[in-house]
């Protein structure tokens, strides 16, 4: 069985500043950028059989400038859609709700644009694209690579190790690195986290 690379985009101002960045599409930082290159040597003799982008610009980008060619774009790798607390740091929503965190509090619903999700909606997501890489993988022909967004991509590595979504919260993922996401004996493993090359 292939690999599964996990790419969190490069950083980008509201990263830079723990905004909780859902659906608003904002571009890479220059630290972005430089981190997005930074990642073209790992993928340099590599050849996945397929590569998988979040439509929002800072992963298409992160993609490109690693040097990832043929990404197709794919809706259920969107960030999680934090709803009214789109753009609000973890520090401004505990001045209200004290002991808050996403992984067991949720969202508000914001907005049309924001409607927010619950971990189990991103969850299932997160299956979603396990069910449709799993062929390929057992194809054994490359590996995949999902370029994607911190907490969409911790929840999908909680769901490859059949752990429930909010088990995600177990995995700090850094912008501008690779994670692996492997098999040992038939069973799911992290192979390898948070790699800068």
């Amino acid at each position: 069985m292939s690999d599964l690379l996990l790419v969190r985009h490069g950083e980008t101002a509201w990263s830079a500043d723990g905004r909780h960045t859902g659906r608003t599409d904002v571009p890479l930082t220059a630290r972005g950028v430089e981190e997005a290159i930074s990642l073209a040597p790992y993928f340099r003799d590599r050849h996945p059989a397929l590569v998988l982008t979040s439509p929002l610009r800072r992963a298409v980008a992160t993609a490109q400038l690693a040097g990832l060619t043929g990404g197709i774009t794919d809706s259920d790798l969107y960030e999680w859609d934090y709803g009214g607390y789109e753009g609000v740091t973890t520090a401004e929503i505990q001045r209200t709700v004290p002991d808050w965190s996403l992984w067991t509090h949720g969202v508000p619903p914001g907005d049309a644009e924001h409607p927010g999700e619950s971990a189990a909606q991103v969850g299932a997501r997160a299956d979603r694209v396990l069910a449709r890489v799993a062929p390929v993988l057992r194809a054994d022909g490359g590996g995949v690579v999902v370029v994607a967004h911190g907490h969409f991509l911790r929840v999908l590595t909680a769901r490859y190790l059949r752990l429930d979504p909010e088990e995600g919260r177990l995995f700090l993922l850094r912008t501008g690195t690779v994670s692996m996401l492997s098999t040992e004996h038939g069973l799911p493993v992290i192979a390898g986290w948070n790699t800068r090359p």
